[in-house]
């Protein structure tokens, strides 16, 4: 029997799925966490000059291993971000790739391009726990960060809400000229560009995916009724805020602990495991509930996992397979 591996190109994955399926397919799983049939180990980190003095390639990678029961899939995704040489050279940012198995032999079913499907369920992660978590189909949002994720954060919540307004700050206000330009067909509503990044701190939700490590989310900006999703690789928000914060969610409590929003503070020895009030699972599975979000300040960090991807890029596997796409390479 002759065992051969599919080959999909970004291209081939950008035919084969819109936001509107990216945003089922995180639901699903969210909703398969919850249940325990998603089954997600923490990523391993390897710092190539992120934060590390050696080597000083001013990136990371990882790896991000899951199962996902409700397509009955597994795979991984070596992934990672890199600036330096990487964007001198006119790169994009992430750069990455996703293995599948058959979970019940081991078998090698199909590699792809992971820096579409990456991009895509990051996107998607903010707007469908914004589902759980907001009441209502008119909503206004408050956007840091008008680069890609700016871009696929907007198209997700346009899926599921109405955006009735959405303010948006970037450090580079061409950058932010360009979003609103890009995004005036999808906002129902206003697009408001932000001179001041206090500015941007309202409306329903706010979220930040920057590069930022200078923590400029400020406590005082945010009010009870909002939700802050501070999405970044480093910490965006100051420390005040997280430790005032009514209720704090996340996907992964073993990743979000050690990665991103709360690193310092738990570094820190300021929040522990205990002070995670839910991850998004259990919201989305009715095991735990938030009734009073118009009183309270919830802190959601959808840091992103190997799940997520493995599940699109399942769904895009599928959908190869049905319509006769990609290319073979026969590995022994």
């Amino acid at each position: 029997m002759e065992h051969k591996t599919m080959l999909l190109k970004q291209s081939d994955i950008d035919n084969l799925l819109t936001m509107k399926d990216i945003v089922e397919i995180v639901d699903k799983t969210f909703i398969g966490f919850g249940e325990g049939t998603t089954i997600n180990p923490t990523k391993v980190n390897l710092d190539l000059g992120e934060t590390a003095s050696y080597p000083a390639y001013e990136g990371f990678m990882n790896a991000m291993p899951a199962y996902v029961g409700w397509l009955d899939i597994a795979g991984i995704k070596w992934a990672g971000g890199f600036l330096g040489k990487r964007r001198e050279m006119g790169l994009p940012y992430v750069t990455a790739a996703i293995m599948l198995i058959d979970p019940s032999i081991g078998e090698f079913k199909c590699m792809m391009d992971g820096a579409l499907i990456t991009n895509l369920r990051t996107g998607a992660q903010a707007a469908v726990a914004t589902k759980y978590l907001y009441t209502g189909k008119e909503i206004k949002i408050g956007l840091y960060g008008a680069g890609m994720q700016g871009h696929m954060q907007t198209l997700a919540f346009a899926e599921l809400f109405d955006i009735k307004e959405l303010r948006v700050y970037d450090m580079l206000p061409a950058a932010a000229a360009k979003f609103k330009e890009n995004m005036k067909n999808v906002v129902k509503g206003e697009i408001i560009i932000c001179d001041n990044p206090e500015d941007a701190a309202v409306g329903d939700v706010v979220v930040a995916f920057t590069q930022s490590k200078d923590k400029f989310i400020k406590d005082d900006w945010i009010k009870p009724g909002q939700i802050v999703f501070p999405m970044g690789s480093y910490t965006e928000c100051e420390d005040t805020l997280l430790l005032n914060a009514d209720r704090i969610i996340v996907d992964h409590i073993g990743q979000c602990l050690h990665r991103g929003a709360l690193h310092d503070v738990v570094e820190d020895e300021k929040i522990h495991e205990e002070n995670i009030y839910a991850t998004i699972g259990e919201i989305a599975t009715n095991k735990k509930s938030v009734q009073n979000v118009s009183k309270e300040r919830i802190i959601c960090i959808p840091i992103g996992t190997g799940a997520m991807d493995i599940a699109v890029a399942g769904v895009a596997y599928k959908r190869a397979l049905e319509k006769g796409l990609g290319s073979y390479f026969n590995f022994l």
